[in-house]
Formats: C-alpha cells, sequence, structure tokens
C-alpha cells in the first residue's frame, strides 16, 4: 500500500511530466514523460486520477504509443473507485477528437458503460457520448460513423443476458438524448436524415411495440418525410411498417401477438394512407386472412379491426375498394339482422361497417349492384345492369329497415338514460358518486352518437340509386378514442 509521503511523490513527479509535455513545442519528442504518465496509471488512486487527465490530453502526439495508452486508460475505466473511473469515462472523448479513426472503438465502450449504476459516472457517460457525437458533425463520414457504432448495441446482441441491458440503455439514451437533439446532430441534414434512416431500418429486426413506435415517430419528425416529400418516401414507410406488420405470412388466428401487431401497424399506417401512400398490401391481407376469421378474432380485437378499416375506407383505390367490398357486405348483413332475432345489436360495429360501406361503394360504385342491388352506372361492364338483383337489394333495405327500427327504439331508452343521469349528478353527494353518473353520461353520449351516426348513413341507402356520403358527412363517435 502506498503511503502518503510516496503518493506526494508520484504526483509531483506527474505534474512534472505534465508541464514538460504541455511546453514542449514539439511534444513528440518527450516520449519518457508521457511514458510516464502512462506507468502512473499503476501507482495509487489519486495519481490515477491525475493520469486519466494527461493520458488523453496528449494522447495524438505519440502514434507509437496509442495501444499503451489506451490499454491503460481503459484499465482505469475498470478501477474499483468511483472518481478514477469519473475522471477516465470524462477523459473518452479526447481520444477521438484528432485522431478519428477511434471514434467507433469509444462510442462502443461508452454505450457499454451505458448500464453503469452510479447516477454520477452514468451522468458522465452521457456527457461523454454527447460529446463524441457533437464532434465535426459538419463532417457527414465522422458524424455517421459515430451513429453508426451507437446503434450497433441495438441490432447486435449475441449473449441476449449482458447485450439485452446494453441494448436497452441505449435504446433509451437514443430517445432521451439523440432524437430530441436531431436538428444539431444530424448535420449534413438530408445526408444524416437518410443514414439515421437506414440505421433505424437495420434496427426493427427485434423491437417490441413500443420500440417499433418511437422509431415512427421519429422517422415522421424527419424532413425528408415531411409534408413535402415525393410519394417514394411515403411508400418507404409505409413498407417499414408492412414489414413489422408481418404481412408476408400466412395468418394464425390463435396468434393474439400477430393480431395485436397487425391492428396497432395499421392505425400507424392511417396517416400515411391519408397522405397518399398505397394501402394495397394491408387492405389485401385484411381480405384475404382476416375478415374470413372475423368470428373466431378476440371479442377485444375485432372492434379496433373494423374501427382500422372505417379509417382507411376514404383512402383505398378503386381495384383495392372492389376488392374488400364483398367482403364488408357479408359482414355488415351479419350485424343487421333481417328481422329481430333477440340478440343485442352492436351499433358500433354496424357503425363501423355503413361507414366503411359507404366510402368503398363510392370508390367502386359499379360493384353495388351484384352486392345488394344498387345499379350505379358508370358505363363499365362490370355495372351488370343486364341482370337482376332486385332480390339483393330487397334484402338489404329489409335490414337496413331492421337495424333503423332498433336504432331509434335505443335512441329513446338513450334519451331516457340521460335524463335519469341528469337527476341522479344534481342529486349526488360525494365526489366519487359524481366521477361514476359522468362516466355513465359519457358512454350514453358516445352512444347516441353512434346511433345517431347510423340512421344518417341508412337515409341515403333507401333511395334506388344512393347518393352514396362523403367522407365528411359522418363524425363517427369512435374518432376520439385512443387507438391500440
Amino acid at each position: 500500500m502506498t503511503d502518503s509521503s510516496d503518493e506526494a511523490k508520484q504526483i509531483e513527479k506527474l505534474y512534472e511530466f505534465g508541464e514538460r509535455l504541455n511546453e514542449a513545442k514539439d511534444k513528440s519528442q518527450n516520449v519518457k514523460d508521457y511514458e510516464g504518465v502512462i506507468d502512473a496509471t499503476k501507482t495509487s488512486l489519486k495519481v490515477k486520477q491525475l493520469a486519466a487527465q494527461l493520458i488523453p490530453r496528449f494522447f495524438k502526439f505519440f502514434p507509437n504509443l496509442s495501444s499503451r495508452a489506451l490499454n491503460a486508460h481503459f484499465d482505469l475505466i475498470e478501477e474499483e473507485d468511483l472518481a478514477v473511473r469519473v475522471q477516465a469515462i470524462r477523459g473518452l472523448p479526447l481520444f477521438c477528437k484528432d485522431t478519428k479513426e477511434y471514434i467507433s472503438k469509444i462510442v462502443d465502450i461508452l454505450g457499454q458503460l451505458l448500464t453503469a449504476d452510479e447516477i454520477v459516472e452514468r451522468d458522465a457517460v452521457h456527457k461523454a457520448l454527447m460529446s463524441v457525437l457533437r464532434q465535426d458533425v459538419k463532417d457527414c463520414l465522422v458524424n455517421a460513423e459515430s451513429l453508426t457504432a451507437l446503434f450497433k448495441h441495438i441490432w447486435n446482441v449475441e449473449e441476449p443476458s449482458q447485450d439485452d441491458t446494453i441494448r436497452d440503455k441505449v435504446l433509451c439514451f437514443i430517445r432521451d438524448k439523440v432524437f430530441p437533439l436531431k436538428a444539431e446532430l444530424l448535420r449534413p441534414q438530408e445526408e444524416m436524415e437518410r443514414h439515421i434512416t437506414d440505421l433505424i431500418k437495420k434496427s426493427l429486426g427485434d423491437v417490441t411495440g413500443a420500440e417499433f413506435r418511437m422509431f415512427m415517430d421519429f422517422l415522421k419528425s424527419l424532413s425528408i418525410f415531411g409534408e413535402k416529400a415525393p410519394p417514394e418516401r411515403l411508400k418507404e414507410l409505409i413498407g417499414i411498417i408492412e414489414g413489422q406488420a408481418d404481412l408476408d405470412a400466412q395468418f394464425d388466428v390463435s396468434d393474439a401477438d400477430h393480431i395485436d401487431r397487425l391492428i396497432s401497424c395499421l392505425f400507424m399506417a392511417i396517416p400515411f394512407f391519408v397522405r397518399g401512400a398505397p394501402g394495397s398490401k394491408f387492405l389485401n391481407y385484411l381480405n384475404k386472412h382476416i375478415i374470413p376469421v372475423f368470428d373466431k378474432l378476440p371479442e377485444e380485437r375485432k372492434l379496433d379491426l373494423l374501427k382500422a378499416l372505417a379509417e382507411i375506407s376514404p383512402y383505398t383505390t378503386p381495384q383495392d375498394s372492389r376488392q374488400v367490398l364483398p367482403s364488408v357486405v357479408q359482414l355488415l348483413k351479419k350485424y343487421m339482422p333481417r328481422r329481430k332475432t333477440g340478440e343485442e345489436t352492436n351499433f358500433t360495429y354496424v357503425e363501423c361497417l355503413l361507414f366503411s360501406f359507404h366510402h368503398l361503394a363510392h370508390k367502386a360504385p359499379n360493384a353495388s349492384n351484384s352486392l345488394c342491388g344498387y345499379k350505379i352506372v358508370t358505363g363499365q361492364p362490370s355495372d351488370r345492369l343486364g341482370e337482376d338483383f332486385s332480390e339483393y337489394h330487397k334484402d338489404f333495405t329489409e335490414r337496413l329497415s331492421s337495424v333503423e327500427d332498433l336504432t331509434r327504439a335505443t335512441i329513446k331508452k338513450l334519451t331516457q338514460g340521460m335524463a335519469e343521469h341528469n337527476k341522479a349528478m344534481a342529486a349526488a353527494k360525494s365526489d366519487e358518486a359524481k366521477d361514476n353518473i359522468k362516466t355513465l353520461k359519457q358512454n350514453t353520449t358516445t352512444g347516441l352518437r353512434t346511433c345517431n351516426n347510423i340512421l344518417v348513413m341508412t337515409k341515403p341507402l333507401h333511395l334506388k340509386t344512393p347518393a352514396f356520403i362523403g367522407d365528411k358527412s359522418v363524425n363517427l363517435s369512435w374518432k376520439e378514442a385512443i387507438k391500440p
């Protein structure tokens, strides 16, 4: 163990090395002094702290000693003493300030150190990483290299027990520190936005739903995917979402995870459909794999699926509409019974399906005749005007009348219920009772809006050639609901 007098001598000697190195015009000639600094890493704690400051400061002047210097400094990072570790971490950015070839190595080490337990140590790692990422942001190659080294911790997972921890910490760092500073760090803008997009795409092989949403939210915020983005950029984003939804896989109705992922991706894709991105692959998958087994889907996901389908329907192409419309009509008939059956009607299902029907039929009017007897003349052979589909029309309108009768009866009950809620609210004494009544009123209000929407959408369908409503004619009651 080193006594205080020996430690004082070592510190004094280390200061001498540092002063001579600092004053030398050609520092590369002071090899012995720098070797003395390196050797000081094997002495007392206070000497190690000082050495941790001096090694990176003069590192660039001694390329022949680079391996020795780095190894000695890395040993300091593994010291048991917290103060030594923190000082060594703070010095890491200096190694690559003038020697760019060490950027990847330093970023890799700092990424591993994000798992530090001590707050002061973790804070030092954060600051050191940001210092490296901020170095030479105008140099596209250097900037790209530092980000690549950081992202490698996300896609290179060989030892799950340890690497998963590092991966999670790196993800949090990217989310909390890198993404908010994209305007500062991603320069030159277009090249670096393209680069980080490629890094993110490479990172999506094994992500959670929350991680995927985080990445997509960030990509949406980039200028290359902004309002003026060309169609191929939107198609690229949709392609990413399609890949996450696994639309090339055979659908298994018992795979709850795939169902959840599919519906989540559907809602994520809707804003891009609104902007003109193609939705054919999603719609074809729904039509071929999902709607045919709709009855077997988990009850809690059926409504989410119908909501997504309704939101997509105004932005479909005529060809996609023509393919999906028959499946929607079959579902609609299922939930619009021709006569009263005694079973409770799911009005929200009917609302979603009617909305989808209107928009799909508006895009593909020549398909309506053979499906439900509505003769819309488009001048195409697919109008099938010479065939008699009057029985289909009779069946469909009877179902409409039946659901309208049920809807009006429900509106009457809900209106009475609202009056009762108002009386109960006036008589309520406790905050808990008032909150319960507010919840009931909200549910009743939603039910009334649903029923009114249904009546709005069924009314034009009683005409022989209905004018299919536009996408702003109905304020669907579930529009304000939180999407999955």
